[in-house]
């Protein structure tokens, strides 16, 4: 530390961090720093306090810091505070920095506890610190308040993420004394960036609050969990010490007393308290720095010779030169060519390591959307409550022989309207993941700032459109399901058929036998409540079929450890812990029967949230259905003291029936429609609306070059000359003969084709009497009805009697 230029390295770095902050861009250099990673009241704030010696962070209950700080803390002989956003005003009241943070964070985040990931940027003169940089992170949560989105703990996790796991960041993993180590928060997050311990500083806060007997000499001394940079334990101020203001240099030396008189922690007193660890960090940062220097300043003289080569460029630039315009048609083109990839699946480039935009689009309509419509299950007595009144009133003061068609009409329109939500939330799933392709598809326009927004404004604007007329399409497929009841369609149970389909038990394809052998779904999944109390989670290979879900010790299925039968079985959220990256569900009885060995219920994590969404689809097809949340009020009272006659019971059972046929046929066609609705009018579109850029890109000459290479994707039919057609190619095709392999490619397509068409058939089927009767014949009738009343105004009764006099 005697040499001058190893003092100047940490203002350098700061420097550094301020010129970023300014013009708001990273230039994607990994600037080296100490981040601090903890949860909520684990002694953060305290212990940056306590390096400055003054009380100037924001405090109280839920999430207090929501924004990162940069703290730059500086030794200078006055003392006094600067933020970077309030230039050339200088602090020493430090109460108001305190405003000033809380003020800038609402500015950005608003007042109700939201974060952002924009930093705010402080520095501290004083000759009480060491020079030393620190960025303050928000605390771990788990529970969202105020108007804080469901997912904060992911966004706070993701925002924490975003600076630990740079090589250049260490990590300052701050735990209370009274907590299990192995349920921080902060180190399991510095343990999935840092699994080797390398680039992590454990601090262990409130040694002070341990109970009576108990200490963690073990982990100070560096035995229990190692980091390579060792650990340090502090003693900060207690609640009641902040709230009656206690000095921080009498709680400094409390702390010094404690380490000194303590049995467990005397002998290393040297080595423990907040001023050992700011000159610890301090020697730590300023090593780091001077190790990652020569690699920082290689990368950013390359940088700065490629942004001076690109400035030369643009100075010799005419604004009128063609090739400027070329240049921008070419960016728009490759960002065309980029999205359809992405929606499509096309190019040689293929992701490996997530889903792309048309993966993820296919994964809404087949999983996530008929997982939807499964959770609006119905509740069984509301509905039959609600058919016997139908039934009731229908029949009005009449004793009815008969069971109503307009009960069941009444029942199943009502169950229809549910399913617009659903469908709603469908289209706004699609038109996210459409946006967010979109963003992705533009990050190649980085350079140009301007046209990346101009871009991304263009084609947004039109998807909102099409989400429009989406959303206006799936609310007219639905008016048109309820403007004609098809009791006549072939799948409905109240329909006398002339062509009965075969039955199950005729059919040995369909036997159950063969169903219940089929497998639906394999894959690995953690257990989580049965494998953590034998020492930690573990993998196993599970297989799911109609009838089961069996676990195995692994993919070759040779050692099968248990076969759970799916009776009675349904599927529930669990919430995820922060120390778990893994996300979790449920399976349990619904009979409250143990569902494996003396556990109720099966946790099951995966590492992902699209995996769990996708188990659960794979699930619903099995028959084992989500969990329904039940509302104990009124409605529920009135539906277990509500009694029936047999009569009425009969004609409710019927009734139900039917709805349950009737809404099986809706719910398919649905599932068929939602997709193909939103392909035409939305992802169709949007690729139509990009093309128009790509191809206005070919001047003339090109567009003849690029029909006359097949080798480029274009229309098939300009390579061939119209006369071919007709006439030695027709030849061939009648001549033309396959050999076997080929022959049952084109077998098996034919019975695709002849399967897929017949579903069609009956869709179309289904669908043109209704879309009639929606569009024509209650159109027809609303118009005819205005013009039926007015005929019995006066002035048009005195028209039409006259009129006849006049005839007669």
């Amino acid at each position: 530390m005697g040499n001058r230029g190893m003092e100047e390295l940490i203002p350098l770095v700061n420097r550094l961090q301020d010129a970023f902050s300014a013009i708001g861009q990273t230039c994607d250099l990994d600037l080296p720093q100490i981040a601090v990673v903890g949860g909520q009241s684990s002694g953060k704030s305290s212990v940056l306090e306590n390096f400055v010696g003054r009380d100037f962070l924001p405090r109280g209950s839920g999430i207090v810091t929501r924004r990162p700080l940069i703290l730059q803390l500086i030794s200078s002989t006055s003392e006094h505070a600067e933020f970077l956003h309030c230039k050339g005003k200088k602090f020493t009241d430090f109460n108001d920095v305190r405003q000033e943070i809380k003020a800038e964070t609402d500015r950005v985040t608003g007042t109700n506890k939201g974060i952002s990931s924009i930093p705010i940027n402080l520095r501290v003169y004083s000759p009480n610190v060491l020079n030393l940089t620190l960025i303050d992170l928000p605390g771990i949560t788990k529970v969202p308040v105020g108007d804080q989105p469901p997912d904060i703990e992911y966004q706070i996790r993701d925002m924490i993420m975003q600076f630990i796991c740079r090589e250049n960041c260490l990590i300052l993993a701050v735990t209370p004394a009274n907590m299990d180590l192995a349920n921080s928060d902060a180190l399991k997050l510095a343990k999935d960036v840092d699994p080797q311990g390398h680039r992590t500083i454990g601090v262990i806060t409130k040694l002070d609050l341990m109970d009576k007997g108990t200490d963690v000499r073990d982990v100070l001394e560096n035995r229990l969990l190692p980091l390579r940079r060792g650990y340090v334990g502090v003693v900060n101020r207690s609640q009641k010490d902040i709230e009656g203001k206690k000095d921080i240099s009498a709680a400094l030396a409390a702390e010094r007393r404690f380490f000194k008189s303590h049995p467990a922690y005397r002998h290393m007193a040297d080595c423990m308290g907040t001023p050992y660890l700011q000159r610890l960090l301090n020697q730590q940062l300023t090593n780091h720095i001077r190790d990652t220097l020569p690699a920082l300043r290689s990368r950013l003289q390359g940088q700065l010779l490629s942004l001076h080569k690109e400035a030369e460029e643009y100075k010799c630039l005419n604004p009128d030169d063609p090739s400027r315009k070329t240049k921008a048609l070419m960016l728009i083109q490759h960002f065309g060519l980029d999205f359809e990839k992405r929606i499509e699946g096309s190019g040689d480039q293929v992701d490996t390591v997530e889903l792309s935009g048309g993966a993820k689009i296919n994964r809404i309509f087949h999983e996530r959307f008929p997982f939807e419509l499964v959770k609006m299950e119905f509740d069984e007595k509301e509905l039959r409550r609600e058919i016997s009144y139908a039934i009731k009133n229908i029949h009005g003061i009449r004793t009815g022989l008969f069971t109503p068609d307009m009960a069941f009409e009444a029942i199943v329109k009502k169950q229809i309207v549910k399913l617009k939500g659903p469908c709603l939330k469908c289209v706004d799933m699609v038109i996210q993941e459409l946006i967010n392709t979109v963003q992705q598809c533009t990050n190649k326009l980085e350079s140009f700032p301007k046209l990346r927004e101009e871009t991304e404004r263009i084609v947004t604007t039109h998807i909102r459109e099409l989400e429009s007329q989406a959303k206006d399409q799936v609310l007219l497929s639905l008016e048109i399901q309820l403007s004609y009841i098809n009791t006549n369609h072939e799948d409905f149970i109240g329909f006398a058929k002339e062509f009965y389909p075969l039955p199950m038990f005729l059919n040995p394809d369909l036997s159950p036998l063969t169903f219940s052998l089929q497998v639906i779904r394999k894959g690995w999944l953690t257990i989580n409540n049965i494998s953590l109390i034998k020492g930690g989670a573990k993998e196993y290979w599970f297989m799911l079929t109609a009838e089961s879900l069996s676990w195995f010790k692994d993919d070759e299925e040779k050692e099968k450890k248990y076969m759970l039968p799916l009776d009675n079985l349904k599927v529930r959220d669990i919430e995820k812990g922060f120390m778990s990256s893994k996300h979790v569900f449920a399976i349990f009885n619904t009979e409250q029967r143990n569902v494996y060995k003396d556990y109720r219920h099966l946790e099951l994590a995966c590492d992902t949230q699209d995996e769990v969404d996708s188990w659960k689809a794979s699930l619903l097809r099995a028959g084992v259905y989500p969990e329904k949340t039940t509302v104990d009020g009124e409605g529920s009272a009135q539906a277990e003291s509500f009694s029936m006659d047999p009569q009425l019971e009969r004609q409710v059972e019927t009734i139900r029936n039917l709805v349950d046929s009737y809404m099986s046929i809706v719910y398919k066609s649905i599932r068929d429609l939602m997709p193909k609705t939103i392909m035409h009018l939305v992802i169709n579109n949007v690729i139509k609306k990009i093309k128009p850029v790509k191809l206005s890109f070919f001047s003339c000459k090109m567009q003849r070059y690029y029909i006359y290479y097949p080798g480029l994707p274009t229309s098939s039919s300009v390579f061939f000359p119209i006369g071919q057609v007709d006439g030695e190619g027709s030849a061939q095709a009648e001549s033309f003969s396959m050999d076997p392999q080929l022959e049952r490619q084109v077998e098996t397509i034919r019975n695709l084709v002849d399967s897929y068409m017949s579903i069609v058939y009956k869709s179309i089927r289904d669908l043109m009497p209704k879309t009639i009767m929606h569009l024509v014949i209650n159109n027809v009738i609303k118009k005819i009805k205005p013009v039926k009343l007015s005929f019995f105004s006066c002035k048009m009764q005195r028209y039409v009697l006259i009129h006849i006099f006049y005839l007669i």
